[in-house]
């Protein structure tokens, strides 16, 4: 099958955009190539202190003939998907022992979890995160002892600022390694009823409680198909996981052989041997492309559309929303996962996964199938899962059809035509909408504005019932530059309890929603943020707003909005509290949403 007419020229267009940034990177990891392994070139001094800890590893560190492998970890055990990486150094070590070579933990980087800091002031951190992970793993990876490396990150913000890293040190080879998600508990459809009960004083406080813990219960990922899990999908598609490691659970014979094969996999594709594949070479054009494909066809985390951006940045790709917008429409959603169905991730997985998914698209010439990968050459490799046949592991072609078509389906035949994603512009800015987890008569909705600039105040407002009416929520001066960007993903039981009573509502921010959030209508990351002095801080209650995602629409209608003076809020409350002063720097540089809302690229 040719490839998308649409996929090409908007792969040419990125290409053609790209060209002089690119090219840049391209010679800059070319040079850091040419010198060689590093530690060739450090003092024995150098190496001395590198290699002091290192146990039955030191003579073959100071032999310099195998590879060492530099183990970046994100594990803490506060996090239910990073808690199964206490173990994986012992196993990486030992996997590299077996094959001559050596690994280290190079270091570990923050992970914080946006389940724990949801509606609270540590959320204003999250977006940042990114940006210190990024940080943390090139002080990790600068002692310049490695040869490649191995990224132990799965959640929302630490998968993305690990590729950040990994492209900036691009010319030693990355391999992603995941923990897998964790066993299915209670439906998320049932969780999100009990939000919306608790939401309206059906139930109390100890109900809640037992729903919320029979959701989270285990080791691994959540279930739900939000930013994290859409991360290791991207991980997939782009050609940074061995084929069919998304959605292994942890803990199992099958992820410890995953784990194992992955550091000997990175070991294999170093400049050492005869298969160099430098990460900066997987990150290429082509690859961003498939990794937007893969987030239209499964209807992923919005959260992406934020992060990737920043992520090609780093590897000389320039990416724009328009990007999103145009593949979303070339591209049909396969999937219904939770938030835009019933269905988890172990659901998605046992229907035929990301393997089948993989398979139909290319079949279907809706990705590029010639990338570079840490597997190989060429993603048909992708459309494989992997076995383990009397304890050896193995990848054999995958389900030739779905095992489930409620929740997986062929492209010939989906549950859409169009992806998941949709642009919005107008004279309130440039914003995105998630419209595969919102029915299709809510996707138009023109109603009085009314206009906040904090969530509590917004919670207040739903208890006082005085959102009874049809109304577009405007929850401005949640941009990077005013407070981080939070996600507001506290908001939606009580958005949908307004919906559900037949109101016509959505929001309109400059924030951030939740991989998770849908059903309600939400035009996010809205640029320019009303801090920049973007048209959202000239809107006042009552204006009349249209938030149009069958049109691709966000204005204020009969109202000049330039003849208004902006409103300057007092942001000193967001500026000092739980780590906010240390981010100041941060908020003042922090480029916009379109562009990834980046501080180091």
């Amino acid at each position: 099958m040719p490839l998308n007419s649409t996929i090409e020229a908007v792969t040419d267009r990125i290409v053609e955009r790209s060209r002089e940034h690119r090219g840049r990177y391209l010679d800059r990891i070319a040079r850091a190539a040419e010198s060689g392994p590093a530690r060739a070139h450090l003092s024995c001094g150098n190496q001395a202190h590198a290699y002091a800890a290192m146990g039955q590893d030191k003579d073959a560190l100071v032999a310099e003939r195998a590879p060492n492998l530099g183990i970046v970890t994100a594990y803490n055990d506060m996090l239910s998907a990073h808690q199964p990486f206490q173990t994986f150094p012992d196993l990486i070590k030992e996997a590299a022992r077996k094959v001559g070579a050596t690994a280290q933990v190079a270091g570990g980087v923050p992970a914080m979890c946006d389940g724990v800091t949801q509606g609270n002031p540590g959320m204003e951190l999250s977006l940042f995160s990114r940006d210190v992970i990024a940080l943390a793993t090139g002080v990790a990876l600068c002692h310049n002892t490695f040869d490649a490396a191995v990224f132990l990150g799965v959640c929302d913000k630490i998968v993305p600022g690990l590729v950040i890293a990994a492209a900036t040190f691009g010319h030693i080879p990355a391999v992603f390694l995941p923990a897998g998600p964790m066993p299915s508990g209670i439906t998320n459809d049932e969780k999100a009823r009990v939000r919306q009960q608790f939401a309206t004083g059906e139930i109390g406080r100890d109900k809640l409680m037992e729903a919320e813990m029979a959701s989270y219960h285990g080791p691994g990922t959540c279930t739900f198909y939000g930013t994290a899990n859409t991360n290791q999908m991207l991980m997939e598609f782009m050609g940074l996981h061995l084929p069919g490691a998304s959605f292994v659970n942890p803990n199992t014979p099958l992820r410890e052989a995953l784990t194992v094969a992955g550091a000997q996999q990175a070991l294999a594709i170093t400049a050492l041997g005869n298969d160099y594949r430098p990460a900066g070479q997987v990150l290429d054009e082509k690859a961003f492309v498939n990794g937007i494909v893969g987030l239209m066809a499964t209807g992923g985390s919005t959260n992406l559309v934020l992060h990737m951006p920043a992520m090609a940045r780093a590897a000389g790709v320039l990416l724009d929303v328009e990007d999103f917008d145009q593949i979303s429409g070339a591209v049909p959603m396969m999937a219904k996962v939770y938030p835009n169905g019933l269905a988890d991730v172990n659901h998605f997985h046992a229907a035929g996964g990301l393997g089948y998914m993989i398979g139909e698209l290319l079949d279907a010439g809706l990705l590029h199938p010639d990338t570079r990968t840490v597997a190989g050459d060429g993603l048909k490799r992708y459309a494989q899962e992997p076995k383990l046949r009397d304890g050896v592991l193995t990848w054999e072609d995958g389900a030739g059809e779905s095992l489930n078509d409620k929740i997986l389906r062929p492209a010939s035949d989906p549950f859409q035509t169009t992806g998941g994603l949709k642009e919005l512009k107008g004279n309130l800015g440039r914003g995105v909408m998630k419209v595969s987890a919102v029915k299709p008569s809510h996707h138009v909705v023109e109603a009085p504005a009314l206009v906040f600039e904090d969530q509590a105040d917004v919670k207040k407002a739903f208890k006082d019932g005085k959102l009874n009416q049809d109304t577009v929520v405007v929850v401005r001066f949640q941009g990077p530059k005013a407070n981080g960007m939070p996600e507001l993903h506290s908001l939606t039981p009580m958005l949908a309890v307004l919906q559900d009573r037949g109101l016509k509502v959505a929001l309109v921010t400059d924030g951030r929603m939740s991989g998770a959030s849908g059903k309600v209508p939400a035009a996010i990351h809205v640029s320019p943020e009303a801090a920049a002095d973007g048209p959202l801080a000239r809107l006042r209650d009552g204006d009349l707003v249209r938030v149009d995602a069958a049109a691709g629409r966000l204005e204020v209608l009969g109202v000049e909005l330039d003849a208004r003076e902006p409103v300057v809020p007092d942001l000193s409350a967001n500026e000092f509290g739980l780590g906010r002063e240390m981010f100041a720097s941060f908020r003042a540089s922090v480029g916009a949403s379109t562009e990834g809302a980046a501080v180091v690229v």
